[in-house]
């Protein structure tokens, strides 16, 4: 039997959540569109609406919780500002994915110095290893799991002009992402993220990032075709999914002799 979907009363407060100890504990009143996000939040999490399909129209999902259009397009708002969503003129609003042209390079933030016209030009990859071990300490804190955990870790290499100029560590959840292997990463001419999440569901929707500068071991040195020593620009990077989930532990080594990391402020 169809479950009744939640309702709400736009006139009436939101419930409360207590904080603080129990004793002397204020109520925090959540606003009515930010439940409403949430709900979306969570058909979005559970599958409902696949990344680039459309959601329904804010009349339906006023309609489907009972609350007032403005009250959705509110929530919309907030989700299509957290890159969660996008509208689309004239079409309606859609699941956002990294598979879109506009985004796919919305977490890969080095540019070349000449011009960023150059930036929309995709990198070669090259697949240097990809193999199943266990989680150590370090792997495991980062992505919320326990050490000995099964993990992928995979290593590759992305060249621009022909040119190496970012080495990459990837590690990922081992249950998430059962039966991804470096052929079928190479084979994959898209984004890695639109690949994880047409084949494994998974949606990386935010990213925590610590930079800072390192020199070149012997190794690195030799698959980024530069002498050992060079100064790389270290970016490491946890990746979420909804609900703040930890999917991906990333560290990228980057050549920055002629690109620079770029970021936007607000």
């Amino acid at each position: 039997m169809a479950q009744t979907p939640p309702s709400f009363a736009d006139t009436e407060p939101a419930a409360p959540a207590t904080t603080g100890g129990a004793s002397g504990a204020a109520p925090a009143f959540s606003p009515l569109y930010q439940q409403i996000k949430g709900l979306i939040l969570n058909s979005l999490r559970l599958g409902e609406w696949k990344p680039g399909e459309p959601i329904p129209s804010e009349f339906d999902l006023a309609a489907r919780f009972r609350v007032s259009q403005g009250t959705v397009r509110k929530a919309v708002d907030e989700l299509a500002a957290d890159n969660l969503l996008v509208r689309r003129q004239g079409k309606g609003t859609f699941v956002a994915t990294h598979a879109a042209q506009h985004i796919r390079y919305r977490f890969l933030k080095l540019v070349p110095d000449a011009t960023v016209r150059d930036r929309e030009a995709p990198a070669t990859r090259t697949i240097v290893e990809c193999r199943r071990l266990r989680a150590n300490a370090d792997v495991a804190r980062a992505l919320n799991l326990r050490s000995g955990d099964p993990v992928l870790q995979v290593r590759r290499v992305l060249a621009f002009a022909e040119r190496p100029t970012i080495l990459e560590d990837i590690w990922l959840p081992g249950s998430s992402f059962k039966g991804l292997t470096a052929e079928r990463l190479r084979e994959h001419d898209g984004p890695m993220y639109a690949l994880f999440e047409t084949e494994f569901g998974v949606r990386m929707v935010r990213a925590e990032e610590k930079i800072r500068a390192v020199a070149a071991d012997a190794q690195q040195a030799e698959l980024l075709r530069v002498s050992p020593g060079v100064p790389l620009l270290s970016v490491e990077r946890i990746a979420f999914t909804y609900h703040d989930v930890p999917m991906e532990l990333r560290r990228g080594l980057y050549l920055t002799d002629s690109h620079h990391y770029r970021n936007e402020l607000s």
